[in-house]
């Protein structure tokens, strides 16, 4: 395993000044944003391709701090009702996948997206009910219709350019959101689809990470070290399910915290053993996103709970037995 980062809080600083600060701290890997939600602040795919040589360089930048690249990531909803938005991160994956062939990288991260509830819809309908019976008229629709052709057609073109994994994160609010769905995803599609197994989205809807893990073995392309506490009096009165702005922290359900700080050490290190057994042995790659605390103590902290618990070499053969 390689200890990695996701560089979108240190979008302040250069990419060569975010790559020194990370090498420094032990940091062994990166996950860059090419466009959606992340962003491309560190890594322009328009700009890289129209001129191969930027590409070289960025090569050797990588080399000169020890790094590789764990993937590229472009999140977004290609399969948005509304067509310019959904274009504009269709686009935005196929570029990615475009840059990846000449980066050698095979792994990009993005959200499965979730249409409208019919043709003519103008905003997304995640639907968590199976009751009323139309919710299930909608499931059919944007998974038979829309889902299930539209990620067929990406995974054909991902491989084109050697991308052999896409690594769907697993997201309330889009269709993919849980091991059920990221498994039925992927049986319809083919093995090109796995999970960028992110546990603090999977927290707050009642999921143990660790079996969560065993439960898509061989399904794990990559992976978000990023946690959620609960809070258990907001929990008690009102659930989990949560609309309340993240600002609001003393009134949500519950939190993104970085890690250690609302899962404790004993369900990290099941998530990590639990990669190990079944077969993951690719980044760790912390995703920042804790409003208590800034850029670099997040990261910090993050790096300083996960080193220690990372499992880096090959197992050592049963000498016991």
């Amino acid at each position: 395993m390689k200890l990695g980062v996701l560089t979108v809080p240190l979008y302040d600083r250069s990419v060569e000044e975010a790559f020194a600060y990370l090498s420094a701290r032990g940091v062994q890997a990166v996950e860059l944003g090419t466009g959606g939600f992340p962003g491309n602040t560190h890594l322009n795919p328009a700009e890289m391709l129209a001129e191969p040589a930027k590409i070289e360089a960025f090569k050797g930048l990588l080399a000169k701090y020890g790094l590789t690249i764990s993937a590229l990531s472009c999140h977004g909803n290609p399969v948005h009702p509304q067509r310019d938005t959904a274009a504009a991160y269709h686009a935005d994956f196929e570029i990615t996948c475009r840059l990846a062939e000449k980066l050698s990288v095979d792994t990009i991260v993005t959200f499965s997206g979730c249409p409208g509830d019919h043709p003519g819809a103008k905003y997304s309908n995640w639907v968590t009910s199976a009751w009323p019976n139309e919710f299930g008229e909608i499931l059919k629709y944007q998974w038979d219709e829309v889902l299930v052709p539209y990620w067929r057609d990406a995974a054909a073109f991902a491989a084109r350019h050697g991308v052999t994994k896409i690594a769907l994160e697993m997201h309330p609010g889009f269709c993919v959101y849980n091991p059920h769905t990221l498994m039925k995803l992927r049986e319809a599609v083919g093995p090109a689809i796995g999970a960028n197994f992110d546990p603090s989205h999977l927290i707050w809807q009642g999921i143990r990470p660790s079996e969560a893990i065993k439960a898509l073995k061989g399904a794990v392309y990559h992976f978000h070290a990023k946690d959620t506490r609960i809070d258990p009096h907001n929990a008690a009165v009102n659930g989990n399910l949560e609309t309340t702005p993240y600002s609001e922290i003393l009134t949500r359900a519950w939190t993104f915290r970085t890690v250690g700080y609302g899962t404790d050490v004993t369900e990290w290190r099941a998530m990590i053993s639990a990669l190990r057994a079944t077969g993951y042995d690719g980044a760790i790659s912390i995703e920042h996103e804790d409003m208590l605390m800034s850029v670099e103590e997040g990261l910090e902290k993050a790096i300083d709970f996960l080193k220690p618990i990372l499992i880096y070499d090959t197992a050592a053969e049963a000498w016991w037995m």
